[in-house]
């Protein structure tokens, strides 16, 4: 799964869970059934995580371009650079 399909995964899990606790509450509370509502929202939670939590094919729309090893090699490393060298260059200036 890419950023982008995580993102939109994590979207439609959001909704998908917000609409079945609406359905859920509004059911169980038009037939006065706590169980029944608690069965409609588990029934829900269980949908979504099958929609979503899978490495479905339209959650890989931007697959990411990795560097190729032997082109990895041929490019140097960035250096880290320390706090007291960020301080002489600026003072240097």
């Amino acid at each position: 799964m890419d950023w982008q399909g995580q993102k939109h995964s994590e979207f439609l899990m959001q909704i998908l869970l917000v609409v079945f606790a609406v359905v859920a509450f509004a059911v169980g509370y038009a037939i006065e059934s706590f169980q029944m509502m608690i069965l409609i929202y588990a029934s829900g939670v269980l949908l979504t995580a099958l929609i979503t939590v899978p490495n479905w094919p339209f959650f890989n729309r931007h697959p990411l371009k990795w560097l190729d090893p032997s082109e990895a090699d041929r490019h140097p490393k960035p250096q880290a650079t320390t706090a007291a060298s960020k301080k002489k260059a600026s003072k240097q200036k």
